[in-house]
């Protein structure tokens, strides 16, 4: 209710001010308690996560807030993307939002704090509760991106409840190269080589971010080398450099779409790879999820853990535990004693 009585003024600011003044809110309430285990609690990777309604990269890009996330029932929290070097990003305005198409559209450029600044943020919350977990990029200027991605990996692995290697980022300039078959196949053995140089065989579990727009045969080249690499999961998927049809007078501005507009798409592209992969490796399903029922269809068709940040634009920090207690009654109504025996079945 609160929230739907601030929603016009927020809405009134630009949507980067706005966001600046939310991370800033919610330091306020970083010391709160994280989402405790109940019975949607589910393992994936290794990691026991409290519920699976996680919040994705893009929102806390420095690592600032993640344990005021967590307090807000959120089942996991992912900062970043980072990069080695600081960033500013492309030029303003890059974030807009699509009121009557429940979207947003964003061509932030990875701009963040740098490497160093999100690694001594994550040193000092490592003794605190919750899965936190780094979502790692380039610098756009990098003379080479997979150099990049492993020196992020040994600055980020020995803080990190995962890393998630992001390679579908539609505003930084050739990064979605690296989903073709031969360089990621070198990208991913450069980041499995520097977590054994940091951590031996005791490091993070490692996620796979993926673009929406693929091609079939795309599909089955990540799935067989993300398999081959023994990767511990795939997020499906970014933000669209697509455009279904759009209402807002925004819906001409280049960038990543996401929201309501994304969600069919991610939905066929996580059961596509579900389908190549044959269940052999956890997914996460991200993209136009805003209720229990978009995350309750997308674990039942093959999501392990779902992810979501452009629908707290219209639906507030309320969202996440909305979700949890309504994810909950879904699962009881349709006969399933724990999350991890609905994934896949429908």
């Amino acid at each position: 209710m609160l929230f739907d009585l601030v929603r016009p003024a927020i809405f009134a600011l630009d949507p980067e001010r706005a966001h600046r003044l939310t991370v800033a809110a919610l330091k306020l309430v970083a010391g709160h308690a994280p989402a405790t285990h109940g019975p949607l609690a589910t393992t994936v990777a290794g990691l026991q996560f409290p519920n699976p309604v996680g919040l994705a990269a893009g929102f806390d890009k420095n690592g600032e807030v993640p344990d005021a996330l967590l307090a807000l029932g959120f089942g996991f929290a992912e900062v970043g993307s980072v990069t080695p070097r600081p960033q500013a990003g492309n030029p303003a305005p890059r974030l807009f939002r699509l009121v009557e198409d429940r979207a947003v559209i964003n061509r932030m450029g990875f701009n963040n704090q740098g490497g160093e600044a999100v690694a001594r943020r994550l040193e000092a919350r490592r003794a605190r509760p919750g899965i936190v977990g780094a979502n790692i990029g380039a610098n756009k200027d990098s003379p080479d991106r997979i150099v990049d991605y492993a020196q992020l990996t040994r600055l980020m692995a020995p803080l990190a409840s995962y890393l998630a290697v992001n390679i579908s980022s539609p505003n930084t300039p050739g990064l979605r190269a690296l989903q073709d078959e031969g360089a990621l196949t070198g990208l991913l053995d450069a980041v499995l080589e520097a977590r054994a140089e940091v951590c031996g065989e005791a490091g993070p579990p490692i996620f796979l971010k993926v673009a929406p727009d693929l091609e079939p045969a795309d599909v089955d080249a990540i799935a067989r080398i993300a398999i081959d690499r023994d990767l511990a999961a795939l997020i499906v998927s970014n933000t669209t450099i697509a455009r279904p049809a759009l209402r807002s007078r925004h819906g001409g501005e280049a960038g990543g779409l996401s929201g309501a507009p994304l969600r069919d798409l991610a939905l066929q592209r996580l059961r596509d790879f579900r389908s190549a992969t044959g269940g052999a490796i956890p997914l996460i399903g991200v993209g136009g999820i805003a209720s229990a029922e978009d995350a309750w269809v997308r674990i039942r068709a093959g999501a392990s853990l779902v992810q979501l940040y452009s629908a707290l634009v219209y639906h507030g920090p309320g969202l996440a535990r909305r979700m949890v207690r309504d994810l909950e009654r879904l699962m009881l109504r349709d006969g399933f004693a724990t999350i991890a025996d609905a994934v896949g079945s429908e």
